[in-house]
């Protein structure tokens, strides 16, 4: 309130301290009087020193007082008010200026529990049956009114009511809900509709501080504060499965893996086929002594499937590849299984020899973004209000 009270009276000053300069026929508004802010050294601006001028000759009745400054632009010749906010509006206990400093002018100071407009009013106080914070005591039947609860909300009525020095009567809710307001008749329900209807004058219980709720009631200073919590089955520890070697690399680079292993041996085969360095002359006799040559390539297309398997498995084969394509092929697709393998082993321990838990949630977040697992909430709490907006705005 103090802090919008001099913001009124800077305006004002502000107003006041423009209105003399027009009426000093002082043009401040002229073109061409911009300066450049970032200057260096910094340029003055040629009509500043008029309206600091004029600021300090402002002398004004404002919201806080007189308001007046010296040649230093201090505030001098001010009283402040010292007021004390009681039920039934402020009220003045004395005020502070610079010569008497702080003087205190009620002559009876209010003591602590000074509830004027409390003493003959039965203050209806609702809750909620939560454990631990209000509780039905077991021999409940038997008794009456505020005795038959207990809790750390009860307790916390009882030393407001005798701090403050007021009766109370403790209320539980109708419908048992905390508060949530109809999206469609905008009526709200719980001890907030109490509270906003006028049915109860406070609520003392485990109630969450919400934006939508502190529009309609005002809340005291959370004595607890929790986020949201998850109760959820624990999860079994998997075991390494029989394909669990498959793990280290997604899917889609195994597959990659197989069409790259078939497709460098559909090329060495052909390369080998084209090349002159890969054939070459075999003489062989018959049975009639008769010598006859056949041109044979070692590189056909099963081959070629099995120096690619054996380069990838870091076997090596009993045939190698002589002209410099077929070389520079099978150079290429070595040093593709070097990094492969390398990747694959290192990533493999860790996925044969720890047992993983696997959670699929993790906070709150996963739990309102996925749609397998069914969970349930409270009604009408802050909490079911979460997974409605997270709901809504997904």
């Amino acid at each position: 309130m103090y802090t919008s009270a001099l913001t009124y009276d800077a305006v004002q000053v502000m107003t006041e301290a423009f209105r003399n300069l027009r009426k000093q026929r002082i043009e401040i508004s002229r073109r061409g009087n911009a300066g450049d802010c970032l200057a260096n050294p910094a340029v003055p601006w040629g009509q500043g020193v008029e309206i600091e001028r004029a600021l300090k000759q402002v002398q004004v009745e404002g919201l806080s007082g007189n308001i007046k400054f010296d040649q230093n632009g201090k505030r001098i010749n001010y009283t402040i008010n010292i007021m004390e906010l009681k039920t039934n509006g402020p009220r003045k206990i004395g005020y502070w200026s610079e010569v008497d400093k702080m003087v205190v002018t009620l002559t009876e100071l209010p003591s602590g529990n000074d509830t004027s407009g409390l003493e003959n009013k039965t203050v209806v106080v609702t809750t909620i049956l939560e454990s631990p914070y209000v509780m039905m005591k077991k021999n409940h039947e038997m008794l009456e009114g505020n005795e038959r609860y207990e809790g750390y909300c009860v307790d916390l009525a009882a030393e407001i009511a005798k701090h403050c020095g007021f009766k109370y009567k403790l209320t539980i809710v109708g419908d048992g809900k905390y508060g949530a307001r109809d999206a469609d008749t905008k009526i709200w329900n719980g001890m907030v509709g109490e509270l906003v209807y006028g049915k109860a004058d406070i609520a003392i219980a485990p109630l969450t501080i919400t934006l939508v709720r502190e529009e309609v009631i005002d809340f005291s200073k959370p004595f607890m504060s929790l986020g949201i919590s998850i109760m959820i089955k624990k999860p079994q520890k998997s075991k390494p499965g029989v394909f669990s070697f498959l793990d280290p690399l997604a899917y889609e680079i195994w597959m990659c893996i197989v069409f790259a292993y078939i497709g460098v041996s559909v090329v060495l085969f052909l390369v080998s086929r084209f090349s002159p360095y890969e054939w070459h002359t075999e003489e062989f006799e018959d049975g009639r002594e008769t010598q006859s040559s056949e041109s044979t390539n070692e590189f056909g297309i099963f081959n070629s499937l099995w120096f690619s398997l054996g380069a990838f498995m870091q076997q090596g084969c009993d045939i190698s590849p002589r002209s410099l394509s077929g070389r520079i092929v099978g150079g290429v697709w070595w040093f593709f299984t070097l990094i492969i393998i390398s990747s694959y082993t290192a990533n493999l321990a860790a996925f044969l020899t720890v047992e993983r838990m696997v959670s699929p949630i993790e906070s709150a977040e996963d739990l309102s973004k996925q749609t397998e697992i069914a969970y349930g909430t409270l009604d009408s709490g802050s909490t079911k209000e979460f997974f409605r907006v997270r709901d809504s705005a997904s």
